[in-house]
């Protein structure tokens, strides 16, 4: 049971090829996902990328998992992950490819040998039937809205890119405040499948700053689809340019926005190790 892990400016991800794992197939299960990913007992990471596996339309086929043994449906740091380990491992004929994911079909561009990807996000969408955000109707697009969270009423946006996100503007963030509000807003009933919860602090035209909680996963020092929804948001309200540099705690996402909200992100990915699982591994249920 051959795993290699990398991380992407810190939030980390093992690869699990199913050839690999004849066992698991057709995937691993909550119990084997949740101690894999455990810090102590397992590997330890921010969720498990599983594949390449077939694809109609795509040249290769992905499945993210989170730590809690739930599927996510994309992942921009998973997708540039992915792409550095198909590279790695030879598998592909040409710098430019596309991945399936069930949030959608992306194009992956490798540069500068693997150590940094740009991927093509697909569109944000600020559609309340597309998020979903409750209620959907009417049908609007979710700008500066009111959620009140434990003891304070934040105002929020809420964006899709193939996977939900609420974003925060705010005038101070802090990894404590994520911790504190991120929890509770994954779980609002106003987000039916759960969403990610980005704070969101502008710097200037040109950069923001964010924090996050990722659905699934928690706190999380780096997110590429959590930048791309961030930056949309920030672009729609004005507040910035369509080209943004995102500031996180494991470092920094260039993200490009088309006039159609398009996403263009680029992004380092550095490998951190590759071994093989014992079957002790398993003996504990996490």
């Amino acid at each position: 049971m051959r795993f290699h892990k990398y991380h992407a400016l810190g939030n980390d991800y093992i690869v699990c090829d199913p050839c690999d794992f004849p066992s698991w197939n057709p995937a691993p299960t909550v119990d084997q996902i949740r101690v894999v990913c455990h810090r102590n007992f397992g590997v330890g990471s921010d969720g498990i990328l599983w594949g390449p596996l077939p694809s109609r339309q795509s040249e290769f086929g992905l499945r993210i998992f989170n730590p809690d043994g739930s599927e996510a449906e994309k992942s921009g740091n998973g997708l540039r992950i992915f792409s550095r380990y198909l590279y790695d491992q030879k598998l592909i004929k040409n710098p430019s490819f596309t991945i399936e994911t069930p949030g959608g079909h992306v194009q992956s561009v490798i540069k500068d040998d693997g150590r940094l990807i740009t991927v093509a996000m697909g569109q944000v969408s600020f559609d309340s039937t597309k998020i979903p955000v409750n209620p959907a109707t009417p049908a609007r697009e979710v700008l500066n809205e009111k959620i009140t969270i434990l003891d304070r009423e934040f105002t929020y946006c809420a964006a899709t890119i193939g996977n939900p996100h609420c974003v925060l503007p705010l005038t101070e963030i802090s990894s404590e405040l994520a911790h504190k509000y991120g929890p509770h807003l994954e779980t609002h009933p106003n987000f039916p499948r759960k969403t990610n919860v980005q704070f969101l602090r502008v710097l200037d035209r040109a950069n923001i700053q964010i924090e996050i909680w990722e659905r699934g996963a928690g706190y999380t020092l780096a997110s590429g689809s959590s930048s791309s929804a961030a930056a949309a948001v920030a672009h729609k309200l004005g507040l910035v340019d369509a080209s943004v540099t995102v500031h996180m705690p494991g470092g920094k996402i260039g993200i490009e926005i088309s006039p159609d909200f398009s996403i263009m992100m680029t992004g380092t990915v550095n490998k951190v190790a590759e071994g093989t699982m014992h079957p002790e591994l398993f003996a504990v249920k996490v």
